[in-house]
């Protein structure tokens, strides 16, 4: 077995960070100008395509070759250039450097990832190449400096495509040097294949609405339009967008000091009895300018493909502290809720840009707007979707992770965690907590307190997660929180056990067994790596890079490890503690039962499109009536994981022709 680093520069006219690589690969202009290579780790070299050169027929046939693993950073750039050309490349036959880093606890970037190794300079990756990049693999703008050309060839600058040609080389060998430094720490072979079911559904990409999504920019643009018009004609403000010059007029109107204009500030406002119509108007007309975004649409119509399909929605491995998929382009892991009825009148007004029926049926026509986004995603003719979720999976797997048996019958029996919560922590009898008793009120608890309370959350929790505005009180915040920990002892211990445990391998090495977990500290003493990893029951770990025990605020030990910041996106020390860790070992383990049921629907002739976080889509010619299509796919996401046999699974959906949040 041969390995083949290979690293491709490429020219298209389409932006790929707004359109993704697909749309990117797929534009008639698409051309790879530089492929640098090595094999088995030797020097690099580099054909340049862009002044004629071209592969060598060992190496087209090393591409297509079995007897080759090709290795790249984000391989699914490079396996979707190439299988331009040569056809749909085995996806087997590519292993992927950036999500091997993924993996093992670092960054996407290829720069980042080798300052965070500690690579040396000669080995990490030239810092002028995004300007060269910019130069020569986007189009230009026409000046008369350079004769009015729109796209920068090598014969315009001779000393920059060697420089170019170098930094492309550059990239194989920085490449292979992390591959090399990770090889203490190998991806296991069923989270590669996982890889490769992703590779195939991104490539299968999503069928979408344009006549929708046309329809809705038309209609998002008129309605801005009306309303800031409007606002202008009552505020007499140049600009009433400008949050500076509406705040002002608010607050010579109302008599009041604003420190913003941010939606509950608004709502707040809105709620004032004393204001002035033309007050109360200007607000109204903030609040749904707040709502007028067409950005998922603008997406959409970015990313579509001349096939009328979106690719590229997911990245695998996005969420590195878990291995959970990150959405991209659309973001489909955060699209609005579909509430509206109906929606096919709705959606056809849309298309039709009936603006004026819509508003009248519909009311508000940004929020109509932005829930429709999710139908934007659509059946092909003569298919239909099939959408299935799995049921309260996290509480599912906390209480299976814990061994909380009490909750464990409840998953497998009625299923209602939030009325055996609630009759757990006061004492009633779950029978009497239904609608029409009084003691129904104690539900609204048990909810608030599953959703928040579950990762070692308390009072701060409750409010994050909307206690306050169900009308709870606060003083009764602290006794839901001590109610929920006392009725699920085995939840509240796992914590603890979590943060000792990982305190006791970080400090003295070696390895601890918990609820099917196992925790250690790993070294590669050749390359210097150090981690503290996590084993799940199905075999995957999750890792963190450098592990620390300090002192947090209240003079216990502190867990820290080195990861990126989603915040300010640096590579920075981290905090985590025994709630947070069992947090990420619970969505850990519910991202691996959805990978493992998204292997079998692979498996049975459903192909999927897309999936959010418990959820999976699949596009398919029907084959029986509705009922029995869903049946098949509940059941196959009903079956017990092989390393779970006792987590009790449901699941639930609906077959139709677009997307909805049912």
């Amino acid at each position: 077995m041969h390995h083949l680093s290979i690293d491709l520069e490429t020219y298209s006219s389409v932006p790929i960070a707004k359109a993704g690589a697909q749309k990117y690969i797929s534009s008639p202009d698409f051309e790879i100008l530089l492929f640098a290579y090595s094999v088995d780790g030797a020097p690099v070299e580099i054909i340049d395509l862009a002044r004629g050169e071209r592969l060598p027929p060992w190496l087209v046939q090393a591409i297509t070759s079995p007897e080759y693993i090709k290795h790249a950073y984000n391989a699914p750039f490079e396996w979707g250039c190439l299988s331009k050309f040569l056809g749909t490349l085995p996806p087997d036959q590519w292993r992927c450097t950036m999500f091997h880093g993924l993996y093992c606890g670092y960054t996407a970037g290829l720069d980042a990832t080798g300052k965070a190794l500690g690579l040396a300079e000669d080995k990490r990756k030239l810092n002028t190449g995004k300007a060269l990049i910019r130069y020569f693999c986007v189009p230009c703008a026409p000046t008369k400096a350079n004769g009015g050309r729109t796209r920068n060839l090598p014969q315009h600058d001779t000393d920059k495509w060697e420089l170019f040609k170098e930094y492309c080389r550059q990239d194989v060998v920085t490449e292979m040097e992390i591959e090399r430094r990770l090889s203490a720490f190998p991806v296991p072979d069923f989270v590669q294949k996982q890889w490769e079911t992703d590779l195939i559904i991104n490539a299968r990409g999503v069928a979408v609405d344009m006549d929708l999504v046309s329809g809705a920019l038309y209609l998002g643009n008129v309605t801005r339009q009306n309303l800031t018009q409007e606002a202008m004609k009552i505020s007499k403000l140049d600009n009433p967008n400008s949050v500076a010059q509406l705040t002002q007029w608010l607050q010579e109107a109302m008599g009041e000091e604003l420190a913003d204009l941010r939606k509950d500030t608004v709502a707040r406002l809105l709620g004032k009895e004393d204001n002035s119509p033309q007050v109360q108007r200007m607000l109204e007309i903030r609040q749904e300018l707040g709502k007028t975004s067409t950005k998922k649409y603008d997406a959409i119509e970015a990313a579509v493909c001349p096939d009328g399909r979106v690719r590229g929605l997911l990245q695998f491995y996005g969420a590195n502290r878990t291995g959970r998929w990150a959405g991209r382009l659309v973001q489909v892991q955060n699209l609005p809720r579909t509430y509206t009825e109906p929606l096919p009148l709705a959606r056809e007004l849309v298309e039709h840009r009936k603006l004026d029926a819509l508003r009248l049926i519909y009311g508000s026509v940004p929020d109509t707007l932005s829930q429709l986004i999710r139908t934007a995603f659509v059946a092909p003719e003569g298919h239909v979707l099939i959408d299935a979720d799995f049921s309260a999976i996290e509480a599912r797997v906390i209480s299976w992770l814990a061994g909380e048996q009490w909750r464990l019958e409840v998953f497998r029996t009625h299923g209602k965690i939030y009325e055996a919560s609630a009759s757990q922590m006061f004492g009633v009898p779950i029978e009497l907590i239904k609608k029409g008793n009084p003691e129904y009120a104690l539900r609204q608890k048990g909810k608030v307190a599953e959703l928040a309370l579950g990762y070692q959350g308390s009072t701060g929790a409750l409010i994050n997660m909307g206690a306050l505005d169900m009308g709870i009180p606060e003083e009764d915040l602290p006794d839901i929180v001590s109610r929920w920990r006392e009725a699920n002892k085995r939840i509240r211990d796992l914590w603890y056990s979590m943060d000792n445990a990982a305190v006791q391998v970080i400090t003295q090495g070696g390895s601890v067994g918990i609820n099917g977990l196992l925790l250690a500290r790993e070294y590669d003493y050749n390359q210097g790596t150090d981690c503290f990893t996590i084993q799940l029951p199905s075999g995957r770990k999750l890792y963190y890079v450098s592990p620390g025990i300090g002192e947090n605020q209240w003079g216990n030990p502190s867990i820290s490890y080195m990861g990126m910041d989603q915040k300010t996106k640096r590579w920075k020390r981290i905090e985590t503690y025994g709630g947070k860790l069992v947090e990420n070992c619970v969505q850990a383990i519910a991202r691996d039962c959805l990978a493992d049921t998204i292997e079998r629907l692979e498996a049975a002739g459903l192909p999927v499109i897309f999936h959010i976080h418990d959820e999976v889509v699949i596009d398919i010619a029907p084959w029986a009536d509705e009922d029995t299509m869903l049946d098949t796919v509940v059941n196959i996401m009903r079956q017990p994981i092989p390393w779970a046999t006792d987590l009790p699974l449901n699941a639930d959906g609906w077959v139709g022709t677009f997307f909805k949040k049912d």
